[in-house]
């Protein structure tokens, strides 16, 4: 697609208005006729009163195409909502380009202290990768996408790749797909309904469907004779008795089943729409292909079992109105034959569908990412390595600095390296170490990167970089920070990290840190592990000279004219001016 993202959400925002203002005007007319029909039905029971030939038919006439209109009316309702979701969909695209994007939900209920980087790299929470980029309408996706960020996977890089690529270039798909699953209203999660359907136990009988099309027969022929006075209404009404006599005895068990039904019904319905749009849409790379075959059924489309199925449930939740509740199952014993078609689809797909509620989440989380490579079209997918430097990234930037505003940084970090970056209060230091972590944490996911051009050899993320108190476990913060680099320890003796540091040892006094960092710092250079570590503590940079893996770098501050200047550009060497007097004496905090 040659235009700008910007350009496609404007085009799409103004389609979608105007297919909104022309849904409206059919539903104010669809609104109008139902009533007219209406009041035709009263005025025909009027006028017909006491000629039974004629009214009957009249009034049965006129119920079906009332009944005909309200189907209608619901659908352009759908429309209308369906609509109103793809101009917000594009609103809110057009924002998050501009950066507006802290009122989305941040996922900070996946922050976990004890993983190995999610609560140290703004991935979650106010402002964060995850608020950005998430896209999610379901609860089950958004779980499987904050899954992908947590995951720290290295495998099958060039197959997530190749996926987001494709989801990329289906802007419109993606878009009805979203719109489609944010009107999914439901009161149980879709783990809650595979559950349900995976314990239940069936009560109505094998013979059930023979006795409800049997009785249903007699009751017609029953009308029809009493119509042409062949019997007298009291066997009609025999029948009557004994139809709600036979539904009684199911009562209880039909009231229970639907209950349920109305708690699930929506989710089938919806999800059947969501699967239909996945079935017409083709799928070439191979994990997108993968997952696609999973609802693809030669004998029948999935969707279209998701669908009857959520007809049989909202036909049985219809019991709650008294003429169908009353009179049809007294005459024609309608719950127990609706009853016993969801037990047999129940039956024969209760395994099926955990594996299509979960195809569906899998493209609801990976739309997102989709979504995030279609918004940002020079980013650059990385090349993956099997040897050479770890992490070699041209004029990188952290995706969310305003790409007008951020400094780009050239970072070459070899197999087995270790830098030492100092820099005074402000300088760059920490968005550096975020920069470069959330390169590591995307580029595992497949996704493309804020740079000019990158290349890595994948590799897992740990980081210490936000350890705080516990007064709950009555912690210490020097303690907490213990516990965390003996995490990081224990990691590494078992798999390949690349370790971000922020300050080590930070709660303890300044000699006894640097000892301690130092010989912190020898450990990890000895377990061939790759890294950065920020510090204040010059002494730490010594290192450079005893130990041939670890580098220097820095980030400079300069005062001009009493002024403080920052270049925000990662230098080589070791920083020798900081700010923290200057700070101090310019905000008047001392003298």
């Amino acid at each position: 697609m040659n235009i700008t993202p910007q350009t496609f959400y404007t085009q799409q925002l103004e389609q979608h208005k105007e297919e909104l203002a022309m849904v409206k005007k059919k539903l104010n007319v669809s609104s109008t006729i139902r009533l007219v029909v209406f009041l035709a039905i009263a005025f025909m029971v009027y006028v017909l009163w006491g000629n039974i030939t004629w009214m009957i038919p009249s009034v049965l006439l006129g119920i079906a195409l009332f009944l005909f209109l309200v189907t209608r009316h619901t659908q352009l309702r759908y429309q209308k909502n369906l609509a109103q979701a793809l101009v917000d969909y594009n609103e809110k695209e057009i924002r998050v380009l501009e950066r507006d994007f802290h009122d989305l939900p941040d996922g900070a209920s996946y922050n976990d202290a004890l993983h190995a980087y999610s609560q140290d790299i703004d991935l979650f929470g106010r402002g964060s990768f995850f608020q950005y980029a998430n896209r999610t309408a379901l609860n089950s996706g958004t779980d499987v996408l904050a899954n992908q960020f947590l995951a720290n996977d290295i495998s099958n890089i060039l197959e997530k790749q190749e996926a987001i690529k494709e989801l990329s270039t289906l802007a419109v798909w993606r878009q009805q797909f979203y719109a489609i699953a944010t009107l999914v209203k439901t009161e149980a999660s879709a783990s809650d309904v595979s559950r349900w359907l995976r314990e239940y136990s069936s009560f109505t009988p094998s013979f059930s469907k023979l006795i409800s099309y049997g009785f249903s027969a007699i009751t017609i022929l029953s009308f029809v004779a009493y119509y042409f006075q062949l019997i007298s209404g009291f066997v009609v009404f025999a029948l009557f008795l004994l139809g709600l006599l036979i539904s009684g005895r199911f009562m209880k068990k039909v009231g229970k089943l639907a209950s349920k039904a109305s708690k699930v019904q929506s989710t089938f319905d919806q999800y059947s729409k969501l699967i239909a749009s996945i079935e017409k849409q083709e799928m070439n790379s191979d994990m997108l292909s993968r997952k696609r075959e999973l609802i693809i059924n030669n004998e029948a489309a999935t969707s279209g079992k998701l669908k009857s199925f959520s007809k049989l449930l909202d036909a049985l939740d219809q019991r709650n109105n008294v003429l169908v509740a009353f009179f049809v199952n007294g005459f024609f014993l309608r719950d127990i034959l609706i009853s016993y078609k969801i037990e047999k689809w129940i039956a024969a797909h209760k395994d099926e569908v955990p594996v299509w509620f979960e195809t569906i989440a899998f493209f609801d989380a990976y739309n997102s990412l989709g979504n995030y490579a279609f918004n940002h079209p020079s980013y650059q997918y990385p090349e993956i390595m099997s040897q050479g430097n770890t992490l070699d990234s041209k004029e990188a930037v952290h995706p969310l600095l305003d790409p007008k505003m951020a400094i780009p940084s050239d970072i070459v970090i070899g197999d087995e390296q270790f830098f030492i970056v100092t820099g005074a209060n402000m300088a760059g230091k920490s968005t550096f170490l975020r920069s470069v972590a959330l390169q590591i944490v995307m580029g595992n996911m497949g996704l493309p990167l804020a740079a000019q051009k990158v290349s890595y050899q994948p590799i897992k993320l740990i980081t210490s970089m936000r350890t705080t108190d516990s007064l709950t476990d009555d912690e210490s913060y020097f303690f907490s920070e213990l516990k965390r680099l003996k995490f990081i320890v224990d990691e590494i003796k078992n798999d390949r990290y690349f370790i971000i540091l922020d300050e080590i040892l930070k709660g303890t006094n300044s000699t006894d840190k640097a000892i301690g960092s130092r010989k912190f710092v020898d450990k990890l250079v000895a377990s061939n592990s790759t890294g950065i570590i920020a510090t204040h503590d010059l002494s730490l940079t010594e290192a450079a000279s005893e130990l041939i893996p670890v580098e220097n770098y820095f980030f400079d501050a300069r005062i001009v004219d009493d002024e403080l200047f920052f270049d925000y550009t990662l230098k080589k060497g070791v920083c020798q001016n900081m700010n923290a007097s200057f700070l101090l004496k310019k905000m008047q905090i001392v003298d």
